[in-house]
Order: structure tokens, then C-alpha cells, then sequence
């Protein structure tokens, strides 16, 4: 936990809408001992079956979606506004293609088990609780489902728990 340390949930004094929504996170998983990850602005923060939660949605293409669905935990973590090249690269490039983590030049780490970013400097750790696929019918609101969905790629909406919260020190 080089340059990190812990808080608690109830520490945690971040706008989730400015750091999700305007600043971007990176969702990041392992599978078979490679890391993959991926720019998402959807998501949140808050509580579920008395735990404190993130969650996240997740489109059938992605290729980290792969990671995530073969994987009990990932994590999310956010930047400082000088990362959002890498961000905007990292959203935009499949790591099928290549090796999109080295070339952003950013260090993965573990801790227990789990991998996010040296640079960051926030990293929220999860294990996973929950995941479903968004169903067309089930839109209370079609028109999100025909603005979003033209092509019928419904996100698969995961909820996980947070395990642990660390701040760049």
C-alpha cells in the first residue's frame, strides 16, 4: 500500500458525482494474472443490504467486462485532472488490441489481491455482491432505453461491496 493509506467509508468527503461523472474513473479487474481496465463515467456510491457499495455498468462488448465477470473483486480509482489523456486513451483503446496498460504508463498494484493504480489517487477496492443484466422491458423510462440502447447492448449492472477505501498520502 506504497503512498497510501486507509479510511473509512464514513471518511469519505468526495463528490461521487465529480469524481465519477466530470473526472472519469478507471474500472480495473484481473483474469489468469493479467490486469485490464476501462474509462467509465457511469456509476456510484452508497449503501445496499446494510453494506457500503459501488456500483458500476458495464457494456457486453467490453472487453473488461470479461475481467469482471471472472473475477470476485476489481477496483475503481480516480485521478488528478493530469491523467486525462491517459483516461481518455485508456476508454478508447481495447485491450484486446494491445497492451493498453503499459502504454499509459501507469503501474499496477495489489493489495489483498486486488489490482488498481500506484498513480492514482483514490482507490476504491471491491468484491463483487450482485450483477444483472439491464432488461429493455424493465425501463420505467423508454426513452433512456431508446437513446442508449439503439443497438440493444444493455450494460450488466454490478454491485459490489467496498472493502476498502485508500487515499494517496
Amino acid at each position: 500500500m506504497s503512498n497510501f493509506k486507509e479510511i473509512q467509508p464514513q471518511e469519505f468527503v468526495y463528490s461521487p458525482f465529480k469524481l465519477i461523472g466530470e473526472e472519469w474513473m478507471l474500472i480495473t479487474a484481473e483474469k489468469d494474472g493479467k490486469a485490464n481496465t476501462m474509462t467509465a463515467s457511469w456509476g456510484g456510491l452508497g449503501v445496499m443490504w446494510g453494506k457500503n457499495v459501488a456500483y458500476i455498468a458495464i457494456r457486453p462488448q467490453r472487453y473488461t467486462k470479461e475481467f469482471i465477470d471472472n473475477s470476485d473483486t476489481f477496483s475503481l480509482t480516480f485521478f488528478d485532472d493530469g491523467f486525462k489523456k491517459a483516461l481518455g486513451y485508456l476508454g478508447a483503446t481495447s485491450g484486446r488490441d494491445e497492451d493498453k496498460i503499459a502504454k499509459s504508463n501507469l503501474t499496477v498494484q495489489h493489495t489483498d489481491g486486488v489490482p488498481y493504480f500506484a498513480e492514482a489517487k483514490i482507490a476504491i477496492l471491491c468484491k463483487k455482491l450482485y450483477a444483472q443484466e439491464y432488461k429493455p422491458e424493465l425501463f420505467v423510462d423508454q426513452e433512456i432505453n431508446e437513446k442508449c440502447y439503439p443497438d440493444a447492448d444493455h450494460h450488466t449492472l454490478y454491485i459490489a461491496e467496498i472493502t476498502k477505501i485508500l487515499v494517496k498520502e
